[in-house]
């Protein structure tokens, strides 16, 4: 199963948002709000600054950044899949956010000579990405002078190590079967070769230094299974 062109990965998340969140929670034991609270934290938004959450998916990140920047600053949920977009745009509803501006674009055809972003963040899209290379080089453009960037994803962890026998383990005896009660099994069965064609941390540390970062660093959370890059320029 290959996943390299932008429309297959659109597929699959429009077809799995109804039960995006649901799923997320339940399959990290609701763990995925905390390393996404542990990257915005890395990151330090602070009041007044312009940001944008890529691959925004339900809008996790932009809430959290929200409440960092506002109501001086602006966020811009951006994402290629129309229907997880509608789910962000309806929780904001809900709680009557009318801070955060959302788009539904694909992040590699984003024109950006006209953006100018103090930070961007970006959760579990990275490695959906056509190019993992165009991406990093994509989000460069998009920052300002002194913009930062975070990444949080799997960690592509060696091949046979205790990270990576775990890794493997929980997503074919739990992710999958699960997945499979709401007919998303396959949908699901996707994410192990996407994290085998993800770049490991060392790799997206010389992506990011070929691009032109200056500040760099990369870290593992959660025993190795999840990892942390941020940028700065």
């Amino acid at each position: 199963m290959k996943f390299k062109k932008n429309i297959e990965v659109k597929t699959i998340f429009n077809k799995i948002s109804y039960r995006y969140d649901f799923l997320n929670s339940l399959l990290s034991f609701g763990l995925h709000k905390l390393w996404k609270k542990k990257l915005v934290d890395l990151l330090k938004p602070q009041q007044g600054e312009d940001w944008a959450d890529l691959c925004c998916g339900t809008g996790d990140l932009a809430f959290l950044i929200c409440k960092r920047v506002g109501p001086n600053g602006s966020i811009t949920g951006i994402d290629s899949a129309k229907e997880i977009l509608n789910i962000a745009k309806k929780k904001a509803e809900r709680v009557k956010n009318k801070f955060i501006n959302w788009e539904s674009k694909d992040i590699l055809e984003i024109d950006e000579y006209a953006r100018n972003f103090d930070g961007v963040c970006m959760s579990y899209g990275l490695r959906n990405l056509e190019s993992v290379e165009k991406g990093i080089k994509k989000v460069f453009s998009l920052l300002n002078d002194k913009g930062r960037a975070g990444f949080l994803d799997f960690h592509h962890s060696r091949k046979n190590s205790l990270s990576n026998i775990f890794q493997t383990i929980y997503l074919r005896l739990v992710v999958v079967p699960i997945s499979r009660v709401f007919n998303l099994s396959r949908e699901y069965a996707y994410i192990e070769e996407s994290i085998n064609n993800f770049p490991r941390g060392n790799e997206l540390i010389l992506i990011a230094k070929e691009v032109g970062f200056e500040r760099i660093e990369y870290r593992t959370i959660f025993c190795g299974q999840m990892g942390i890059l941020i940028l700065g320029k």
